[in-house]
Order: C-alpha cells, then sequence, then structure tokens
C-alpha cells in the first residue's frame, strides 16, 4: 500500500513543485477551515467566527493613536480592512504551515489545530460571550481543516519516487505515478474548496436564527406617537445649495463609527435595559414595550464623533424617538450630584461589551437627553443601535452615544474607566465648534463669477451664532445662516463670493452661543476632539 511504500523507501528532496502544492495545500486548508466556522458560526452567533472573535480582540487591544489612523485613513472601511489584514496574515502562516506539513506532516495538522483552539479561546473571552458553544466555531473548522491537510500532504509524499536502484529502473512509472497524485491532489483541494465555498454562501444566504429573529422583531416594532413632537423645522433651516449637507441626514448616509466588526441583531422581544448602581433606589429592568409605552419625546439632535478630523464626515443630524433619560433615572430614585447624589457618572453598556461613561450632571440638566428607539420616523438601524440607544446633546458618542445598550449602572469616574478611557481618551468630552466646507469640493475647479461657498456648522447645546469665510489672506467675511432649528442641531450657511481666476484657499470659522470662536490652531482628535479652522483649496478657471 501506498502508506507502507511512503514510510519506508527512500525519498528524494522535495521540488519545486512538491513546495508550491504543499503552500497550496496550506492555504486551501486554512479557507475550508474559516468557511466551515462560518458556517457554524451563523448557526451558533455570528460573532463568534473566528476572524471576528480575533479581530475584536486585536480592536480592543490596539493603541488609541493606531485606531484613530485607521478612522482617518480608512473611514467606516476601517473594519472591512482589518479583516482582510487578518485574513492576509492567516494566509502566510496558512503558507508557512503547509511547507511545515512537507516535512512533519502531523506537525503541520496540529498546527492548524493549534490556530483552532486560539480562535475559540478568543471566541469565548469577548465581552459578549455568555456561553461555552462559542468555541464550536474555530473548533470544528479547524478540525476539518487539519485533516484536510493531512489528506492533501499524503497526496503529495506519495508522488516522491525513491532514488537509486529503484528510481534507474523505474524513473518512467515513477514519473506518470507523481503526474497523477497530483492531480488526485488538485482534484480533493479543488472540490473541497468548492464545497466549502458552497457552504458558506449558503450559510450566510440562510442567515443565523437569532438574526432572523432580530429581523423579524424589528419589522413588528410599530413607533408610538411622540407626546412631545419635535419643533417645525423653520422654512429657512434648509438651503437649497448643490453640494451642501442635507439638514436632515438620511438613515443610509448616516456615518457609523464603533468597534463592532458584525454589527449586532438583537431580538426586540428578548431584549431587557437593566438601570441599577449607587444612588438607584429601586432597580429597574424595562423591555422595549415598556419603554414604548411611556411619555415618548421627538426631537431634531446632531451627533459627532470625537474621531472627526476638521472638516471630516463624521457628523450626521437626524429626528430621533425615544424616553426621557432623566425621568428614568429620578423614577428610580437617582439625584445628580449637584442636588446630592451620590453617583456622577452614568456607565452604558452594550450587548456587545462596549462601555461608554457619561456625566450624569449632563444627562439630567435639563437638556434632551435619550433613550431612542426611533430615527428618521422608523425604528433605529440594525447598524444604529436596535432596538434602543442613548442620544445626548452636546456631547460626543464616545461618552454618551451608546448602541445596543442593556445595561445603565450608576458610579463614579473615581470608580470605573469606561472603554475608551483607559485608551487614552478624555473621561468627559463636550463637543467642540466646528465649521466645514461643502461646497466647492477641495481641489475642485469652479468657473469664475459667483461661486456659492456653503457648509455646515455645529455646536450642540450651544447653538451657533455666526459664521465667517476668508478668501486667501484676505479680511472675513460674514456668511449667511440658515435658521435655527434648535441649539443642539447643525446649521447650514452659504457665502456667495466673486471668484477671480487662479488658485485661492477658502477658510471658514464659527462662532458658538456663548460668544466663543473656533480657534485657528488644529489639533489632533485625542484626546477630547479636534478643533481649528476648516479649509480648501481651489483652482478658479475662466479669464484671460
Amino acid at each position: 500500500m501506498n502508506a507502507t511504500r511512503d514510510t519506508h523507501r527512500p525519498v528524494r528532496e522535495a521540488t519545486r513543485t512538491d513546495r508550491l502544492l504543499a503552500a497550496l495545500g496550506g492555504l486551501v486548508a486554512a479557507y475550508v477551515s474559516l468557511a466551515v466556522a462560518d458556517l457554524v458560526a451563523s448557526r451558533v452567533r455570528p460573532e463568534a467566527s473566528p476572524v471576528v472573535a480575533v479581530g475584536g480582540a486585536f480592536v480592543d487591544r490596539t493603541p488609541a493613536g493606531l485606531k484613530d489612523w485607521a478612522i482617518r485613513t480608512f473611514g467606516e472601511n476601517d473594519k472591512a480592512v482589518l479583516q482582510l489584514g487578518i485574513l492576509l496574515v492567516l494566509a502566510l502562516l496558512a503558507v508557512g504551515i503547509g511547507l511545515l506539513a512537507l516535512r512533519r506532516r502531523a506537525l503541520g495538522s496540529a498546527a492548524v489545530g493549534a490556530f483552532g483552539v486560539l480562535g475559540a479561546i478568543a471566541a469565548v473571552t469577548r465581552p459578549d460571550s455568555d456561553s461555552a458553544l462559542d468555541a464550536v466555531p474555530s473548533l470544528v473548522g479547524a478540525a476539518l481543516g487539519a485533516l484536510l491537510l493531512y489528506v492533501l500532504v499524503g497526496r503529495l509524499l506519495a508522488t516522491r519516487p525513491g532514488t537509486g536502484s529503484e528510481a534507474e529502473t523505474g524513473t518512467g512509472a515513477a514519473t506518470a505515478a507523481a503526474r497523477a497524485d497530483r492531480r488526485s491532489f488538485l482534484v480533493v483541494a479543488a472540490s473541497t474548496g468548492l464545497a466549502a465555498t458552497g457552504a458558506a454562501a449558503l450559510g450566510r444566504a440562510v442567515g443565523s436564527p437569532a438574526e432572523e429573529n432580530a429581523a423579524a422583531s424589528r419589522a413588528a416594532v410599530r413607533l408610538p406617537r411622540p407626546a412631545s413632537p419635535a419643533p417645525p423645522v423653520p422654512a429657512g433651516a434648509r438651503l437649497a445649495v448643490p453640494g451642501i449637507s442635507p439638514f436632515v441626514t438620511p438613515n443610509r448616509d448616516f456615518y457609523r463609527v464603533d468597534t463592532a466588526l458584525v454589527v449586532p441583531k438583537v431580538d426586540a422581544n428578548r431584549w431587557r435595559l437593566r438601570l441599577h448602581g449607587t444612588g438607584v433606589r429601586e432597580e429597574l429592568t424595562l423591555t422595549l414595550r415598556d419603554l414604548m409605552a411611556r411619555r415618548t419625546v421627538e426631537r431634531d439632535i446632531t451627533l459627532a464623533c470625537v474621531s472627526n478630523e476638521v472638516g471630516g464626515p463624521y457628523v450626521g443630524n437626524a429626528r430621533w424617538l425615544g424616553v426621557p433619560l432623566a425621568d428614568l433615572l429620578r423614577e428610580a430614585g437617582v439625584r445628580p450630584p449637584s442636588e446630592g447624589g451620590p453617583a456622577d457618572q452614568l456607565v452604558a453598556r452594550s450587548v456587545d461589551g462596549m462601555t461608554i461613561g457619561t456625566p450624569v450632571e449632563d444627562v439630567m440638566d435639563g437638556r434632551d437627553s435619550l433613550l431612542a428607539f426611533g430615527m428618521n420616523g422608523e425604528p433605529l438601524p440594525f447598524e444604529h443601535g436596535f432596538p434602543v440607544r442613548m442620544v445626548v446633546p452636546g456631547l460626543f458618542g464616545y461618552v454618551s452615544a451608546c448602541k445596543w445598550i442593556e445595561s445603565i449602572e450608576l458610579t463614579t469616574f473615581d470608580a470605573y474607566d469606561a472603554y475608551w478611557v483607559p485608551r487614552g481618551w478624555a473621561a468627559e468630552a463636550p463637543v467642540k465648534t466646528q465649521s466645514r466646507i461643502d461646497t466647492p469640493r477641495p481641489f475642485g475647479r469652479p468657473a469664475a463669477g459667483t461661486v456659492m461657498v456653503a457648509g455646515v456648522a455645529w455646536a450642540q447645546h450651544r447653538g451657533i451664532r455666526r459664521v465667517e469665510v476668508r478668501i486667501d489672506d484676505g479680511p472675513w467675511r460674514e456668511a449667511r445662516l440658515a435658521a435655527e432649528d434648535t441649539r443642539d442641531t447643525w446649521r447650514q450657511w452659504t457665502y456667495p463670493w466673486e471668484a477671480t481666476p487662479g488658485r485661492h484657499t477658502l477658510t471658514v470659522r464659527a462662532t458658538d452661543g456663548t460668544g466663543a470662536t473656533q480657534p485657528e490652531r488644529r489639533t489632533a482628535t485625542m484626546p477630547d476632539g479636534a478643533q481649528g479652522w476648516h479649509s480648501v483649496v481651489v483652482t478658479v478657471e475662466g479669464g484671460e
């Protein structure tokens, strides 16, 4: 039998073809392992996929500066880039493991199994894991990958002819056998790869039962009519200028910056919110139905991400529907520090383990802090926190806008650091006054004549009093502000510029409702948000 022949006959050194096929075998084994793991994860929990689990662990351990760089460089594609990077690293390791298996067949297969164990550990140690079943996808995938690599390399070993008199008398037959066995290797590799691809595609098409239940629960939500509707948007608040950001950001265009590699799909029928902690007289546990049965309010509120650079895209305005968070806290007996309450921090916890710390005083000072379940007239999209998220005007999202919230704990800033604080971000972060030129775009080439310079400015909970534009090193000229909706929303602005041919720098600055004007010097986003004047360079065409 082949096994006896492989064990006892002398073999030559591996050829280049052997090494190439062994590397290919490692890649195929890794691919099948991941595809099978994804298929199993679709039935267990999508977040238990090894790439997602390892990626999440990587995100948690990545220095804050590197995360900020990734957001600046790749924008909302940062998660896709991370997962692609993980796959590339795994591919390189798989090539090495395939070559190892060519020399030590069992050791190569064991290496595949070891990576499966690492994936399983990563899955069960994630903050959102609550079951040992999260280890199953990685273990099952690795087991099949290890077995496949063992079989594939076995095919290759069978193609290696003997040496000496055996090789001299049977070279032609050995060569023919080698070709046949290599064809067999390729057939096994291709067929298992295709089968794994089909299985993974089927798993993604069918979806997980948990995701199906979550989608059905969202489809069944009927938003209540607000007891306190949002005031009508003033007629002059929406400017019809080509290229300017719309006053209300459509849900599909609203920015998303978070650490979730897989968007949590929460079943609203099983969702619960727990309110507990220091200073809570009576703990509360609420369902979505409980929240929607309470007094609901509707408000237009602009949200901004602390990772937004000067002139960046991570800001948006939406109409939110929810319940006042301050009412819920007072019902539970919570008092703000200004009234003698012992807790100065509210720690919101997401279903994926994210923690966000918010000053209790800010939540309870009369602003429209919400537990929101509606966004622009529909239930929250999954990407934006369905079934419930926090919205607190005037604070950056990382200290206020917890998505997929499941717990609110009252504590102190001295007693607990939320997720971002140990990573170098400030514990408290009010939104900074910012303004942005939306049109003309950077490096645009408008024609000479009247060019409408336009954009948005925001300083939530303070409002915008004035916006000014400067052309090159000329004087500041006041722009026309759109009507103010509320001080918690951004304001559009326009400035008609008589553009002359040549290269020009356009700069904008804003003054908030307190009379404070944006400082000129640009600062980085860390530790509590960027500031500085936004400018664009354009080349005006036309003239002699």
